[in-house]
């Protein structure tokens, strides 16, 4: 189902291209040139199929003339994307919101190689509507709660929520000990964008991100760890831990960059988004959610 609108397609955004000025009769030659990498008949099919807009949201087709400067929206596709093998757990539905227990491995949306098995894709078609858009993110490798907004009408005050940090949002971690270190305490500092451009580093200057760190068990080398962030930045959480020197356990990216070919299901990163609690701005009710995933 796509939105005209707003250019979605079952929980895809639309990219969107300028046209530059070139030879071309219509606007299939000109994506043809300006996007190599995809055949004639691929870009035939998605025309056929309604991925390709303009800008007014009306679909593109193979006589569709071609004008410089002209604004085509058009939506991704993965021909060789992998299958992720866990399923996700709706644990709460209402008119207003979807909490669901998101495995780990499965991105949140649709972004880079993952376009398809992507929990929003997933959700709109287990639930048949495709007004869903997630209000907060996590990481793809981190497992547990993800909270959705189930229409545009309500929508509003629950992002407020998330921007206002209205909503406590607990974590647990499996790490190395720290019996050097006394808790719980708090991690402050800077994170900026790293090298290469996914991952992120603490950096000097004025801090943007707070994280208050608990153990919940001691037992042996390996602890677990409360994790609450106050800030919301990229991988926040798995940063302040490793450099408290405990990175999370099969954490590939801190504090070193483990390249991988593809994910290795036997190893899940050990985080898990465990419970959020807040006011609903709507009933003015106390919510609390708890994930049923165990790392």
């Amino acid at each position: 189902m796509t939105d005209e609108t707003s250019g979605r397609h079952e929980g895809l955004i639309a990219s969107r291209v300028q046209l530059p000025p070139g030879p071309w009769l219509t606007v299939l030659d000109a994506l043809c040139a300006r996007f190599p990498a995809i055949d004639r008949e691929q870009w035939r099919s998605r025309m056929q199929r309604g991925r390709v807009l303009d800008t007014h949201g009306r679909t593109v087709d193979e006589t569709s003339p071609y004008r410089a400067g002209a604004m085509v929206r058009y939506f991704r596709e993965v021909a060789t994307e992998p299958v992720i093998p866990f399923e996700e757990t709706i644990l709460y539905r209402d008119d207003d919101l979807v909490v669901v227990d998101k495995p780990h491995f499965l991105a949140v949306a649709p972004t880079g190689a993952w376009v398809t098995e992507t929990l929003l894709r997933r959700l709109i078609k287990r639930l048949g509507n495709p007004d869903l858009v997630p209000l907060h993110r996590l990481d793809r490798l981190t497992a547990g709660l993800v909270m959705f907004s189930a229409r545009p009408a309500s929508r509003a005050p629950y992002h407020l929520l998330f921007r206002k940090r209205l909503i406590q949002k607990s974590y647990e971690a499996l790490a190395p000990a720290l019996p050097q270190l006394e808790f719980p305490l708090v991690r402050e500092s800077r994170i900026d964008i790293g090298v290469p451009f996914f991952r992120r580093r603490e950096t000097g200057g004025l801090a943007n991100s707070r994280s208050e760190i608990d153990v919940l068990d001691r037992s042996g080398a390996i602890w677990r760890y409360a994790l609450s962030p106050v800030t919301g930045r990229t991988h926040q959480l798995r940063i302040h831990m490793a450099a408290l020197g405990a990175p999370i356990v099969n954490d590939t990216l801190y504090p070193e960059l483990i390249a991988q070919d593809e994910d290795d299901y036997t190893r899940p990163l050990k985080l898990l988004a465990r419970r959020l609690r807040f006011t609903d701005p709507l009933t003015g009710e106390l919510r609390h959610f708890e994930s049923r995933l165990r790392i």
